[in-house]
């Protein structure tokens, strides 16, 4: 006999998994996207005029380490996301519009892929592992009776927590890799020794 809607129960698979999920996915775009803007920002300039130069000059400028940091900001933001989930049984608002806001990411990454049609960083997993997470977490939780229908609002929650984890993770990256950059010049320099623009005015 086949367990009725609330029997079932939401099992770390569902809420850990996002976690699980996520990592397959920022491990694809770690490994790809520094290259990839260096290969494709010419053409990308030419096929698309009239975004503004600002734009891609900061795509042009993420180096891998500052990527790197801004990933591993955003790690924390999902652990803490799937730790809520796994706590409260699927329950969470938080978790589940961070479940929300994976898949929606998710297409976000396969419509960036259609527009250059073409390969993007990320775009791999989200058909592979991103979307088809978030469809199956959604049906488990459904299944388990935790999971209202989804409203307009929801999903306008979603993207915009993406948006904001992203950039929020971003700026931590270009703040902590540029605090550690000057770290390092200062160290280079001799004790008691001027910086350069000093000496020449000496």
């Amino acid at each position: 006999m086949s367990n009725s809607p609330g029997d079932e129960k939401v099992g770390a698979a569902v809420t850990l998994g996002l976690l699980a999920a996520w990592a397959l996915h920022d491990a694809e775009e770690l490994a790809t996207v520094p290259g990839w803007w260096r290969r494709e920002l010419p053409a990308l300039r030419e096929r698309f005029p009239t975004v503004p130069e600002a734009v891609w000059r900061r795509a042009g400028s993420v180096e891998g380490r500052e990527f790197a940091v801004a990933v591993g900001a955003m790690a924390a933001v999902v652990a803490a996301a799937s730790a809520a989930g796994r706590l409260t049984g699927g329950r969470s608002a938080v978790y589940r519009t961070a479940l929300d806001a994976f898949g929606l990411h998710g297409l976000v990454h396969l419509a960036q892929a259609g527009l250059v049609r073409g390969y993007t960083p990320g775009s791999a997993t989200s058909a592979l592992v991103v979307v088809p997470f978030t469809l199956w977490a959604r049906h488990r939780l459904r299944r388990a009776d935790v999971l209202r229908p989804t409203r307009p609002r929801d999903l306008a929650v979603g993207l915009g927590l993406a948006g904001v984890a992203t950039v929020g993770a971003h700026a931590v990256g270009r703040w902590l890799t540029g605090v550690t950059s000057a770290r390092r010049r200062c160290s280079r320099r001799r004790p008691g020794s001027a910086p350069r623009s000093w000496r020449r005015w000496r």
